[in-house]
Formats: C-alpha cells, sequence, structure tokens
C-alpha cells in the first residue's frame, strides 16, 4: 500500500506509519454511534441558575480571577467562502443570464440581501472600492445591475471577501468605522479577561495564507482598542499542525493520490485543535467561535454570563482541590467519602455507579476522576439551530454515562429509540465555554489522554472530478474531550448569534 516516496511524505507530516494504518482502518470499519441514554435537560444535567446566583457567580470570577493566566481562544481557521455560498450561487445565475426579477422573485434569501445590502457594514467599503475605479455602487443596486457589486464584494480589487477569514469580514457598524469579528473579540476580551495589569490574552487559530492579512489588520487597530479599553492585548496565533492532518481515501478504501502520485492528505477538522489547545500554558481558558459576536449595545448580558460560567469554573476548582489534597493524605473516611462522592456525582456530573461503598477503594476511583480537565459549557433552549447538542451518553467500554456534546453525524438515527431521544432534546451547544486543564499542583495535563479515539466520521468529497471519503477527526467539544469532567449551565439565547451566512448579519442582533 505505501512506497518509498509514500513512507516519506508521512515522516515529512510527522505521521507515523501506525497512525495511517489506524486511519484506514477507520474508513474500513466506520465509527460506532454514540450510544444515548438520555437528552440532558434542566435539572437533569444542565444546571438552571437564577438572576441572583449568575451576579454571584460573576463576582466571585471578578473576585478571584487574579488569581490565574486567562486567555481567550478562538478557533478562526476557517474562510469565509461558506459564508458567502449563497452570493457565489446568485453571481453564478447573474452570468448566465438569469433576468434580475426573476432572481428577486424565486428567491427569498436574494431578495433580502439586494434589497438591504446598504445596511450591511460592508456597505461604506464597497462604495470607496468601487469608486476608486470610478463606479457607483448606489446607481448599480438601484439599476439592479448587481454583477459588478457582486464582484466587488467577493473578489480583487474589491473587498477580496472570498479569500479572506471570517474574522476579517466587516460584521457590525457604528460611528466609528465598521468593526470585524476579529474586532468584536478584542472588545470582549477586554471586558471579561484582563488581569491586574491590564493584559489581555488572546489566541486565534488560522490558516496559513490568512496569517499576513490578519496581521495587517491587526497592527492597523490595535493601539486603538488599547487606548479605547485601558488595556494591553497580548495576542497569539497557531496554525493546524501537519501531523494532525487525514489521509484521503478512494471508494476502494485504498489512498487517494495526486496527479503526480503523491498521497492526498486534508485537514483533519476542528478536532485537531486540541493540539493547540494543549501547547497553551494558562490557567482558565474561554472558548469561542470567531462568528458568535454581537455589537456593543448587546454585549452586557454576554459579559455576564461569560463571568459567571468563569466564577462557577472557579468554585469547582478549590472544592476539586480541597478534596484532591485530603485524598493525597491517604483514604478517606466514611462520611467524608461520602460528601466527597456527593461533589463528583451531583457537582461534576461523574456517574455516581463508579463508586463502590468501600471508602478504600472508592477514594482511589475518586482520585482518578477528580483529576481531569474541568470545562464548563454554555447551553441555550433549541430554536431548531443545526449542530451538537447536550446528552448523556453510556459509554461502550464501561457502561458507565457521562454528559458529552454529540453532533447528529454521531447518531444512529435509524434507531427508534436513538432518534425519539434526539426529539425530546431541549438545548443547543452554542460553543460558550471555559476550561481548564490543569491539575490541583498546577501542573498541566496532557489533553491528549483524555480524547475517545473511537469518535469521528468520515464525508464524502471530490477532487479533479474524482470521489474521495475524508476523515474527520473527532470534534473539539465532542469526541477530543469526551474524557473530561463537564458541566452545562443554561444561557441566554442572545449570547448565540453565530453568522453561518452573511444574511445572518442582517438579523436584528446584528444590526
Amino acid at each position: 500500500m505505501l512506497n518509498h516516496r509514500d513512507i516519506k511524505q508521512l515522516e515529512e507530516k510527522g505521521i507515523t506509519k501506525e497512525a495511517f494504518l489506524r486511519q484506514i482502518g477507520h474508513f474500513k470499519k466506520g465509527f460506532p454511534p454514540l450510544h444515548l441514554d438520555r437528552p440532558a435537560i434542566a435539572g437533569d444535567g444542565i444546571r438552571r441558575i437564577d438572576s441572583v446566583g449568575i451576579e454571584e457567580l460573576a463576582a466571585a470570577y471578578d473576585a478571584a480571577c487574579n488569581q490565574f493566566r486567562v486567555m481567550k481562544f478562538i478557533p478562526a481557521s476557517g474562510a469565509a467562502t461558506r459564508m458567502f455560498k449563497d452570493v457565489f450561487a446568485w453571481r453564478d445565475l447573474l452570468v448566465a443570464g438569469v433576468d434580475t426579477d426573476g432572481l428577486l422573485e424565486s428567491d427569498q434569501e436574494a431578495a433580502r440581501f439586494f434589497g438591504r445590502m446598504r445596511e450591511f457594514a460592508f456597505w461604506d467599503y464597497l462604495l470607496v472600492a468601487m469608486d476608486k475605479d470610478e463606479l457607483d455602487a448606489d446607481h448599480l443596486l438601484n439599476s439592479k445591475n448587481f454583477l459588478p457589486l457582486l464582484d466587488y464584494l467577493l473578489f480583487d480589487p474589491g473587498l477580496d471577501y472570498a479569500s479572506l477569514p471570517k474574522a476579517l469580514i466587516a460584521f457590525h457598524d457604528y460611528d466609528t468605522p465598521a468593526r470585524t469579528a476579529m474586532e468584536e473579540h478584542l472588545v470582549e476580551g477586554a471586558r471579561y479577561a484582563a488581569d491586574p495589569s491590564g493584559m489581555v490574552r488572546l489566541h486565534f487559530t488560522l490558516s496559513p495564507e490568512h496569517i499576513a492579512g490578519f496581521r495587517e489588520k491587526l497592527n492597523a487597530v490595535q493601539k486603538a482598542y488599547e487606548a479605547a479599553y485601558k488595556v494591553s492585548f497580548d495576542i497569539g496565533y497557531s496554525v493546524q499542525k501537519p501531523d494532525t492532518d487525514t489521509i484521503a481515501v478512494g471508494s476502494d478504501n485504498l489512498p487517494f493520490r495526486e496527479k503526480d502520485g503523491s498521497l492526498l492528505f486534508r485537514p483533519g477538522g476542528h478536532g485537531s485543535l486540541i493540539e493547540n489547545l494543549n501547547d497553551l500554558n494558562d490557567d482558565i481558558i474561554f472558548i469561542k467561535n470567531i462568528d458568535n459576536v454581537v455589537p456593543d449595545r448587546l454585549k452586557e448580558t454576554t459579559i455576564l454570563y461569560k463571568k459567571s460560567i468563569g466564577g462557577l469554573l472557579i468554585n469547582l476548582l478549590k472544592e476539586r482541590n480541597s478534596w484532591m489534597q485530603l485524598l493525597d493524605k491517604g483514604g478517606l473516611g466514611q462520611d467524608e467519602y461520602l460528601q466527597a462522592v456527593d461533589f463528583a456525582s451531583n457537582a461534576m456530573n461523574i456517574d455516581p455507579g463508579f463508586f463502590p461503598s468501600d471508602p478504600a477503594e472508592g477514594s482511589r476511583i475518586l482520585r482518578a476522576k477528580l483529576n481531569r480537565p474541568l470545562r464548563i459549557c454554555g447551553m441555550v433552549k433549541n430554536q431548531g439551530e443545526p449542530g451538537g447538542g447536550p446528552f448523556w451518553v453510556k459509554d461502550a467500554r464501561d457502561g458507565s454515562k457521562s454528559l458529552q456534546i454529540v453532533e447528529m453525524s454521531q447518531i444512529d438515527m435509524t434507531q427508534p429509540d436513538q432518534a425519539a431521544l434526539v426529539k425530546q432534546a431541549t438545548h443547543f451547544n452554542p460553543v460558550d465555554l471555559v476550561c481548564s486543564f490543569k491539575d490541583y499542583q498546577g501542573k498541566k495535563f496532557d489533553l491528549r489522554e483524555f480524547i475517545d479515539p473511537e469518535t469521528g466520521f468520515v464525508s464524502h468529497k471530490s477532487k479533479n472530478g474524482q470521489e474521495l471519503k475524508a476523515l474527520e477527526r473527532p470534534g473539539l467539544w465532542n469526541g477530543a474531550m469526551a474524557d473530561w469532567n463537564t458541566v452545562f449551565v443554561e444561557v441566554p439565547l442572545i449570547t448565540f448569534n453565530p453568522a453561518k451566512t452573511i444574511n445572518d448579519l442582517l438579523r436584528p442582533e446584528h444590526q
């Protein structure tokens, strides 16, 4: 299957032959579906905290966060191509000669886009870009001559949005220049992630081709935001590591080869970012997607709830560390053991079935179960958005139940009982996490030890007119964090405002 050239290519990417063969095995046998035990709902897996409790947790965070090194981690590797998928489709129709009025009548989203085009934060930039070439964007829009507008929006010498990362798309309009998604994250970070010296640490994951443009934009705006919010930004970035790429195969499950005979590798999905997280050395890390931001008028609720889940994390860490220190001194007595089991089961959601009645044996298990990375995940009520949700999942290895964020691709919907549980789900994962991956002695966990390697999925793609299969690694907040201790907290829907399509920026929350 592999020749000498293949072996050299694997070595250059840092991928072992054993890892390659495991990937081929996943293509052949697939990934087993997760077995849902029940949906996580308020009172059973999802904490619902009243307004007084939220304020108290936020205050606890403000009081204690200066004892920790805080980081805001923003996955921002993706290009904005998917965001402009509809725009490309409309452009193709116009190039093919489709009548403009017909397009607007037949496609509601097209009518919304062109009818409200002046409301986008990028409109003023588009006016300037077209004016340089003596084109009047207002006149073209009024006369329904849309094709030049789309060309200057998507390509160079216009805004070139088709080749930019979503981080650099203008999201929100202000009296001052419009803000990109990246800038909104700077503002958010200044509001809840500054240390006592005013240092705000952020880390963006980027694609290599976007680094230069990202740095150019950052250099142009950073000092202004530092002055406005009286902070200093320490901004890092990283790319997905080459050794997290996965092999592509043909329909016969043999390696797919480029025209020159080399193996084709593809990025392994956002689950590969567990390696980027693993390289960080911060105590508390907030994780939020690049496109989930709101303008200043709506930020207060987001800031409050970010601080509240941070406060909950700190409280749980303090109690966990106290129990770990006691366990280090020796086995727990009967009363202490029951209290520790109550904390592990009810506060940390560790399956009580793990713990025997004998305190001596139970103390050993307690130590192993508590000594893990911890994540607090905000959950919003499901409003029909696509994506993962919170469930209690039965582990195929030992039959235990744990809280997991589950994607639809991980569920066997042909099984009536599993499909019924999906319909009973009440909440959705908005990717609103705060994490700690240091133990009670301040030593960093190796996050690779807490991945479920039997999670992931196979997707079908094509290249050069040939069908191929690609392997997606366990999602960052799915299988890559499967063996973490997990707590779900209900957060308001207003904290979840992603912009997956360009027209999402026309929602009231982005205007």
